[in-house]
């Protein structure tokens, strides 16, 4: 059980933590292109996109979080957070 917990918490939560916050900084990226061309309908829908797929990406990643927690759970690890 000690290689899975050492697997988990140093290898797979801080890559998911990068990825969220990859996620979270897309979405921004694309909120921040929406606003600034309030007057261009196709930079708009450029970034509309961008938000989705950031929001896609969080829910992807919360997503992969629930799975490796009951993951762990199945095989008696302990939850990170």
């Amino acid at each position: 059980m000690d290689i899975i917990e050492k697997i988990q918490s140093e290898i797979l939560d801080p890559i998911i933590v990068l990825l969220f916050g990859v996620a979270v900084v897309y979405f921004l990226y694309g909120l921040l292109k929406f606003i600034q061309n309030a007057d261009n309908e196709t930079a708009q829908k450029e970034g509309r996109q961008h938000m989705l797929w950031g929001v896609i990406g969080i829910f992807f990643m919360i997503a992969v979080y629930g799975i490796l927690n009951f993951a762990a759970n199945v095989v008696g690890a302990p939850r990170p957070y």
